[in-house]
């Protein structure tokens, strides 16, 4: 990680002498590479003690999306306004690198459902993937390529796909646009589920990737990113908020030898990726949570814990004496026969 800092300082001459306001400039170059708790915290502490930069300059953004992470996702709206209210100079940088739930709107031309991010949005104007038109209309807004805009069409079918295959509902949106000597995108999918008054909750999934192609393979980075809450208020549980996000990186070389290979390559590992995110909410965070409850509280009356208790003391109980009688006997003693 020390490379990925010692890079950056010296690309843009960054010195300590530099505001906190300047330093934010810089930050999501930065942060790409930092995708986790481990690797933001050796990075902080080579810009400390490898060029003496203030605690301050160099925790302030990284403590505000910290906290980001930590807050509940179906207030992120609220939270965000309110963090960059506090420290006005890092809003660039905290709307480029917080994720947001995602909006689900109806394009006009197609009558389809599309969902609204930052990958889609030039200003007030949202381009809808399905007619590859914004609204409202934006003359100058940025549009991919005639070549991506193709594939992106093929790959909005083929995750529209995927998307009724695991979600069964819900709705997802591919986004692409060009890059130096390569092209990226985006990939979104939304649930959203509702019991009366009872029950809602949402989940959100986003994925970030970058295709390089190198001769007959192309290498992809995936950034993934899954926001998730549930909230209840029943008898038999009570209110319950449970909510959260998280994210992972990956990056993998798939054969590439024609574009439509690519919707193949990213949708393997988009696949792959969900699957262990979702076994880790599933088996860590759920299971967690579960494990801490049952600690707390009991669901089972008291006269039946008791009782259990008593059973189980009393196994144990005769299973002692039962080794302890088989200790006492006396051996057998072998027999001997004349030679």
């Amino acid at each position: 990680m020390s490379a990925i800092v010692t890079r950056i300082v010296g690309k843009y001459n960054l010195n300590p002498g530099m505001s906190t306001s300047d330093l934010s400039k810089y930050t999501s170059e930065l942060l790409k590479d930092l995708a986790d708790d481990r690797k933001r915290n050796q990075a902080r502490r080579r810009l400390r003690d490898g060029f003496k930069f203030s605690e301050d300059q160099g925790d302030q953004l990284d403590c505000a999306l910290d906290l980001m992470r930590r807050l509940p996702p179906q207030n992120m709206e609220e939270n965000l306004s309110q963090l960059i209210d506090l420290v006005p100079h890092l809003q660039d940088e905290l709307l480029n690198n917080v994720d947001q739930p995602l909006k689900v709107q109806r394009c006009k031309v197609k009558g389809r459902d599309y969902l609204v991010s930052e990958f889609n949005r030039d200003g007030d104007s949202c381009r809808s993937p399905w007619s590859n038109e914004y609204e409202p209309p934006s003359i100058e807004s940025p549009l991919p390529s005639s070549k991506l805009r193709r594939l992106e069409i093929a790959a909005n079918e083929a995750f529209d796909t995927y998307r009724e295959m695991y979600y069964e509902k819900g709705v997802s949106s591919a986004y692409f646009w060009d890059d130096t000597d390569a092209f990226a995108g985006a990939v979104l999918f939304k649930k959203v589920g509702e019991d009366g008054r009872k029950m809602k909750g949402a989940w959100d999934s986003i994925h970030v990737f970058r295709a390089t192609e190198r001769g007959r393979n192309a290498h992809y980075k995936l950034t993934s990113t899954i926001m998730l809450y549930t909230i209840t208020d029943r008898e038999e549980t009570g209110k319950l908020n449970l909510s959260g996000s998280m994210t992972r990186q990956t990056e993998a070389d798939y054969p590439y030898d024609e574009p439509q290979a690519h919707i193949a390559n990213i949708g393997r590992i988009i696949e792959d990726m969900e699957l262990k995110m979702r076994n880790s909410l599933q088996e860590v965070y759920f299971g967690k949570t579960r494990d801490i409850v049952n600690g707390l509280r009991s669901v089972d009356s008291l006269i039946e814990s008791r009782k259990q208790a008593e059973i189980q003391k009393e196994l144990v109980s005769r299973l002692a004496r039962r080794e302890k009688d088989s200790n006492k006997s006396p051996a057998a003693k072998p027999n001997r026969s004349d030679t």
